[in-house]
């Protein structure tokens, strides 16, 4: 009898193997999770039925969240394994590291043309600066507060209008977030 490594399947095989159990393994771990935690933000009277809505929304996305990780995790694995013809650790250090490297390579273009990556990469259309005009009376200023009156501490007093004008250039770089609200 080999080591639990060699005694796996083979390598086309294996990929599948490790996405099925990693899908169960986010789906069965996102369901308790998130079960408790729609239990604990419901309404008395509707708490079973909050954390049974809370599973159903979200145990399928984490599940498939850890499939991602695993099918990619057993691609390089399997990857390394062909490349250097040998099985061993390193491969699963290599394919670790390659697989934390594919997925922040997602995170990347929402950061680019931030702070710390002036140019963005290279290839991907650059955002354009929108200009936004505001005058003194719509900056927030009125209210004589740091929030701008958010909590209703102040006089609303007519502003005196100097002429000038603020300008802000804007830009929007960072796709639509997505809304998984259940209806």
């Amino acid at each position: 009898m080999g080591t639990p490594e060699t005694s796996r399947e083979p390598c086309p095989d294996r990929i599948l193997d490790d996405i099925g159990g990693a899908f169960g393994m986010g789906a069965v771990g996102g369901s308790a999770f998130h079960f408790l935690k729609g239990v604990y933000n419901s309404p008395s009277g509707a708490r079973i039925i909050g954390g049974t809505q809370a599973v159903r929304m979200n145990a399928p996305r984490v599940g498939g969240s850890f499939a991602v990780w695993g099918g990619l995790f057993s691609a390089f694995d399997c990857t390394m394994v062909y490349v250097r013809q040998k099985e061993d650790p390193w491969n699963s250090i290599f394919a670790g590291a390659a697989t934390g490297g594919f997925l922040s390579m997602r995170q990347v273009p929402a950061m680019a043309g931030g702070p710390g990556f002036p140019m963005g990469l290279p290839g991907q259309p650059q955002p354009q600066p929108q200009l936004v005009q505001e005058t003194a009376s719509t900056s927030g200023s009125e209210s004589g507060s740091w929030f701008g009156g958010w909590f209703g501490g102040g006089k609303k007093e007519p502003a005196a209008s100097s002429g000038s004008k603020t300008e802000i250039l804007e830009t929007f770089d960072a796709p639509p977030v997505p809304n998984f609200e259940y209806k």
